[in-house]
């Protein structure tokens, strides 16, 4: 098994932010996800405090597994010869879920990109619990040239249409670059369908949601001018 280390924390906004993630949140098992335990919010964690702490006040959207993360890494764990060996980006990691799951699954390396600065403390700390490595890039990767990996898993990354532009450039910079890319998502209105090739489906939980279950897939994005076949496999 890979030697997990805690990324160092830098700033007292990530201090403030390791403190709570341990106080306040519990490790608890990832549904449908084997071996997989992450630090997750409960009702009485108060984690709007935390979001709001210097300032930041962006929502803790790392929090809670979206549909998108769990659909992509349920597939890197059913498949793992979609990672094995392989260099990972977990593009827009969020807990790190997709990541960690990469890493179990055999990934030679794994690489987490995440702007949220509590988000990236908690990835540091969900690779440890799960005895994973994964490095975490400085700053936003989008205006960047490709990363020297060999696949990008990028789950949840179209939920909104202000991100989704800078998000597809991005990837079809990956592509230009001869990287794989995989996407996972429920099906929100800016995810580029006519791009899309479905591989996978499931039904999963969607945002904190441990109950209720909502269909979301796991697709390869296509070059220009090759047409995906997500709205097929959708009907």
């Amino acid at each position: 098994m890979k030697t997990a280390r805690l990324p160092p924390i830098r700033s007292s906004l990530e201090v403030s932010g390791e403190r709570f993630i341990r106080e306040k949140m519990r490790v608890a098992r990832v549904a449908g996800l084997a071996g997989i335990r992450l630090y997750t919010a409960t009702p009485a964690s108060g984690l709007w405090r935390l979001a709001k702490a210097g300032g930041q006040g962006r929502p803790p959207y790392w929090a809670y597994a979206w549909a998108g993360g769990l659909a992509l890494a349920r597939h890197v764990l059913d498949k793992p010869e979609t990672v094995m060996g392989r260099r990972v980006l977990d593009l827009g990691a969020g807990s790190g879920l997709v990541g960690i799951a990469a890493a179990k699954a055999g990934a030679a390396s794994v690489f987490s990109a995440e702007t949220d600065a509590h988000a990236r403390v908690a990835i540091g700390l969900n690779a440890v619990e799960n005895g994973v490595a994964v490095e975490l890039i400085e700053g936003d990767v989008l205006d960047d040239p490709p990363p020297a990996v060999d696949v990008v898993l990028a789950g949840d990354v179209f939920y909104d249409e202000a991100v989704a532009k800078p998000m597809l450039t991005f990837l079809d910079r990956c592509l230009a670059a001869g990287i794989y890319v995989l996407v996972g998502d429920p099906g929100r209105a800016p995810l580029p369908s006519h791009r899309l090739r479905a591989v996978a489906h499931y039904d999963v939980p969607d945002f904190g949601d441990g109950a209720a279950r909502t269909p979301a897939w796991v697709f390869a994005l296509e070059p220009h001018g090759v047409p995906g076949e997500a709205a097929e496999n959708r009907r």
